[in-house]
């Protein structure tokens, strides 16, 4: 599902955030070591190659909130930008540092000149967010940020289960009726 809003095109679609191609970066919910892991970081690690790591290890750690840059190595896209979404619970405020993932990706979009963007859902994994809040901190973010926006013409929401492809869609739907 895609709408456009602000000359910018946002979509909503199921699938793997490692394979993206047509993409020119992605977003990796990463832990603070930027380590291979589980979950979207295993995938954009185990995608990628080792190359990806090696970079990683210079920029680590990052705290809640905070996003990093680097090339994309062996993924079809050319950017990987790494942000530490908060721990449900733990971090607090939640809703602040879920935002900063957002915002300070969307920074460096803007900072290398990236026209397409692909993110996942953020924190709502082993990081306990409950979807449901996630998503309205993360549509908030995007509509209040999208007027900052000049070299950014897709924003791309990839989600690997069905659920959140629902919450997503309905969120979408919500912004471009109202």
């Amino acid at each position: 599902m895609k709408i456009v809003l602000q000359q910018i095109e946002i979509e909503v679609a199921q699938g793997d955030i490692a394979n993206q191609p047509g993409i020119d970066a992605v977003v990796n919910a990463a832990n603070a070591e930027l380590a291979p892991g589980g979950g979207v970081a295993g995938a954009i690690h185990s995608g990628a190659g080792p190359k990806l790591y090696e970079e990683c290890r210079k920029l680590a750690p990052i705290k809640p909130g905070q996003a990093v840059i680097t090339r994309a190595y062996d993924l079809p896209n050319k950017f990987v930008i790494h942000v530490l979404g908060p721990v449900y619970g733990k971090d607090k405020p939640e809703d602040q540092y879920l935002s900063s993932c957002y915002r300070k990706a969307f920074s460096l979009a803007e900072e290398s000149k990236i026209s397409s963007i692909a993110f996942p859902a953020i924190s709502t994994g082993i990081f306990g967010y409950p979807p449901e809040e996630a998503v309205k901190v993360v549509f908030n973010t995007v509509l209040s940020e999208l007027p900052n926006l000049k070299h950014l013409k897709r924003i791309k929401f990839v989600l690997f289960g069905e659920e959140d492809l629902h919450l997503y869609e309905n969120k979408l739907k919500e912004i471009s009726v109202g």
